[in-house]
């Protein structure tokens, strides 16, 4: 009971795993469109980070989003430098399993990525999503600039009251600065178009998230 305890419990900074100097190596190349995984993107890129439960699930939904340029699986908001798998899952790193999308804003607009993200999991269940606990598995919008925080923090009231109106309980979504993050294994990266009959246990609660209802709050 006490080690089930601990993974849904997020550690002590002073408890963590010390962790190591190497960052994982990746592939240079995205599996799925051949773009590259790692900086510099093309200047008229940006950038999301969202963590919705197991990341393999997660990074598909993201890569067949028309307007994403490339997608990659990683770790973020702990304390452990360059974690391995194992020593996420542990639960003594403290970080969540996350979604890197590059993406073009003049294609997608970043509300319709939060939108997607809303729509592809059930943010209302803290250290868990589904079958699957731990607090790798929370869910999480990380952003980049005060323009996304206000976005995530908007959407989060729609999706709140779209929720609420189907029964649903409240959301436990962290919204954050993005911190370091760390790039997942090799093997994780596009998993589930390298093995396609792979486990996915991403799964939404079938609320639509009504994306015009960002425009209505900007204008109120």
């Amino acid at each position: 009971m006490g080690l089930f305890r601990k993974k849904l419990e997020m550690p002590d900074a002073s408890h963590a795993l010390a962790g190591r100097r190497e960052a994982m190596p990746v592939p240079e190349r995205h599996y799925v469109n051949g773009n590259p995984l790692k900086p510099p993107y093309p200047a008229n890129m940006s950038q999301a980070i969202f963590g919705m439960g197991c990341f393999w699930g997660a990074e598909r939904r993201f890569w067949e989003c028309e307007g994403v340029f490339v997608t990659a699986v990683g770790y973020l908001g702990g304390y452990t430098p360059n974690p391995t798998y194992e020593e996420v899952c542990s639960g003594m790193t403290g970080h969540n399993e996350v979604v890197l999308v590059v993406f073009n804003p003049d294609m997608v607009s970043y509300e319709n990525l939060l939108a997607l993200f809303w729509e592809s999991h059930n943010p209302t269940q803290g250290m868990r999503q589904g079958n699957d606990l731990g607090t790798q598995y929370r869910s999480g919008i990380y952003t980049f600039n005060e323009a996304q925080s206000a976005a995530a923090r908007k959407s989060l009231q729609i999706f709140q009251d779209r929720l609420e109106d189907e029964g649903y309980g409240g959301i436990t979504t962290e919204i954050q600065p993005v911190s370091d993050f760390y790039y997942a294994e090799h093997y994780h990266q596009q998993y589930l178009a390298k093995v396609p009959n792979g486990y996915c246990g991403l799964g939404g609660t079938g609320v639509c998230y009504a994306p015009e209802k960002v425009a209505e709050r900007q204008e109120s």
